[in-house]
């Protein structure tokens, strides 16, 4: 034991929640020498999985706290290497699961690397039944609307983009919330869900208009946050009038909605996707900052985000115009510039996001591509967009196929032929937990 006291060993972990599998590690380290812990920053999460609960900082003091761990350090990837390098451990202890899944490459990395000096690998046996994520899940039903607000923003800040999908129903917000995939060794997802008041309306029969009311769209906003743990942006179109909308903002924050989206437009609402705006009108610069400022004094929290919808280039007036608005709009506190087209090309916004991100004035951009879906999501984040918008395709995917099963039961007068082009009962049934 006292040939150890001089070892390094290293110990990587993201610790978001910690329990005996993280200290069954950290015992078996301390068995071989001073034990190093390399914590996985929220950036580093982030490129995996789900951006943890607790912060950086948080999960820092827990760790420090702790007599088996001598030291802390960030680990800023989820590549070993770098820290490897810097401080040469005798022994790096890791758990068995690494053996295969998304850490399978890095525990290969690890082996390499530990050669160079002679150092060796330990893998003590995965604790079984037991994993932060499966205590994630029982914690569902004690999220808070309190901390859900704020984790938009930690994602902004620890993510190259934030993918969102619109979500009008409960159903649809778990399919966001459950939908991952495996593509280059890394797992996508959605980070976000968008609340659109184009498939409030339409869901409800009634026009995008603003016909629909806030308080019946805050009603099914309730039941989607319910079953969800995911950050929502709520579309909220001009914000309506400038004395009901501190309401509006409490309301959202108390559901725990993480933004507000709000368009530069006055009057009744027209989509912006119509071809024809002419009757359309665009709010002047100061009354629409009066707007931002008001949310701004409302919020009780910095980190319910403020975005500004800009329609100028929807209204024909360009680019200088554009410009003028984003630099007063993001002078008055929005957080977040939308700027919308309607083009079949980014052209027009990647006019926009070249100039406004090396100016004072940058926030971060935002990109709704209904209209130029050909475009990628990289492409988006080399033009200095962090947020892209899917923002109607859920309903737009849901009324043709729901069309073509009732025509399918007319034209067979029997449902048979559906069946395997529809989820089974036994499929929804396991989705809703």
């Amino acid at each position: 034991m006292k040939k150890n006291k001089k070892k390094i060993v290293y110990v990587g972990l993201s610790a978001d929640i910690l329990h005996e599998g993280h200290i069954n590690i950290l015992k078996t380290a301390n068995k071989y020498g001073k034990v190093v812990v390399g914590l996985l920053t929220d950036k580093a999460i982030a490129s995996y999985k789900n951006i943890p609960t607790l912060t950086y900082k948080q999960r820092e003091v827990v760790l420090k706290n702790i007599k088996l761990v001598k030291k802390v350090i960030p680990q800023h990837t989820l590549d070993y290497r770098p820290n490897l390098k810097i401080i040469k451990p005798n022994f790096v202890v890791h758990g068995d699961d690494w053996k295969t899944g998304v850490q399978k490459k890095t525990r290969t990395q690890v082996i390499k690397t530990l050669k160079l000096w002679k150092g060796k690998l330990i893998e003590p046996k995965y604790t079984k039944n037991i994993s932060s994520s499966s205590i994630k899940s029982e914690l569902i039903n004690k999220f808070t609307p309190t901390s859900r607000v704020s984790f938009l923003k930690r994602i902004l800040e620890n993510k190259k983009i934030i993918r969102v999908l619109e979500s009008h129903s409960p159903l649809s917000g778990l399919i966001v919330e459950n939908m991952k995939i495996r593509k280059n060794k890394n797992i996508e997802q959605f980070d976000a869900m968008w609340s659109s008041s184009l498939t409030d309306s339409s869901i409800k029969g009634k026009p995008d208009n603003q016909a629909l009311d806030f308080s019946s769209r805050f009603n099914g906003l309730g039941d989607l946050l319910d079953v969800t743990t995911k950050p929502l942006i709520f579309d909220a179109d001009n914000g309506g009038r400038l004395e009901h909308l501190p309401f509006t903002i409490r309301t959202l924050e108390r559901l725990g909605v993480s933004a507000v989206m709000i368009e530069d437009k006055v009057g009744l609402k027209k989509n912006s996707l119509f071809k024809d705006q002419s009757d359309a009108k665009q709010d002047t610069i100061n009354d629409f900052c009066k707007k931002i400022d008001l949310i701004k004094k409302t919020r009780s929290s910095k980190d319910f985000l403020i975005g500004a919808r800009i329609e100028s280039f929807i209204l024909g007036k360009g680019l200088q115009d554009s410009l003028k608005r984003a630099k007063a709009y993001s002078e008055a506190g929005a957080d977040l510039i939308l700027i919308h087209s309607k083009e079949k090309t980014p052209k027009e916004i990647f006019s926009f996001s070249k100039i406004f991100k090396k100016t004072k004035w940058y926030k971060p951009l935002v990109s709704v591509p209904s209209t130029y879906s050909k475009t990628k999501e990289s492409e988006l984040i080399k033009n200095g967009f962090k947020i892209v918008i899917y923002a109607n395709h859920m309903l737009r995917a849901a009324y043709p196929a729901m069309q073509n099963v009732g025509l399918t039961i007319l034209k067979n007068q029997r449902s048979f032929e559906l069946e395997k082009k529809i989820s089974s009962v036994k499929e929804v049934i396991n989705l809703i937990k």
